[in-house]
């Protein structure tokens, strides 16, 4: 193709549609994109055994390393000590390794420790507002019941005001 015809080719392209910024985006009907409905996506569902597991896993990931990833750091630091005095370069790259070891350690720990103990505040949480819901929706029944002239027999008195009082004419 001669640089000619590619030129005519832009220009024909660009008188046919103007310039403009097109974003890339998942198909509307396939549950992304700005038309779907948050509805279209579902409900959250968590389940207090969900929350339970997690934080048990991770609460045992948090004990597990404290037991098995640790270095014997008192014996790491003596052997790196005893290398960098011999002249071995090598004592102060253990000395090093084993710094970073026990901090990247204690960041994964912290990390661990702090997932088992949001899914314990998560469980705790959710339990009173399921508490709360259920309280909620059964005062919100028991105010409908009494809204709602179909509860006793048509033409009778709704039985959830109780027994008429009798009034005594003075």
């Amino acid at each position: 193709m001669a640089w000619d015809e590619w030129e005519q080719l832009k220009s024909q392209a660009s008188e046919r549609q103007p310039a403009q910024m097109q974003l890339n985006q998942t198909d509307p009907g396939m549950g992304g994109g700005p038309t779907a409905s948050p509805g279209s996506y579902g409900d959250l569902r968590v389940s207090e055994a969900g929350l339970s597991k997690i934080g048990e896993h991770a609460h045992g990931l948090f004990e597990r390393l404290w037991d098995e990833a640790r270095l014997a750091v008192p014996s790491t630091d003596k052997a790196a000590g005893n290398l960098a005095t011999q002249g071995f370069a090598l004592g102060g790259a253990l000395q090093h390794v084993s710094t970073r070891w026990d901090e990247q350690l204690k960041s994964l720990r912290d990390a661990c420790g702090h997932i088992s103990n949001h899914m314990r505040v998560t469980k705790k949480l959710h339990a009173g507002d399921e508490d709360y819901i259920h309280r909620q929706m059964s005062s919100i029944d028991t105010l409908d019941a009494g809204f709602n002239e179909r509860v006793g027999k048509p033409g009778e008195p709704n039985p959830v005001y109780g027994e008429p009082s009798k009034k005594k004419d003075n």
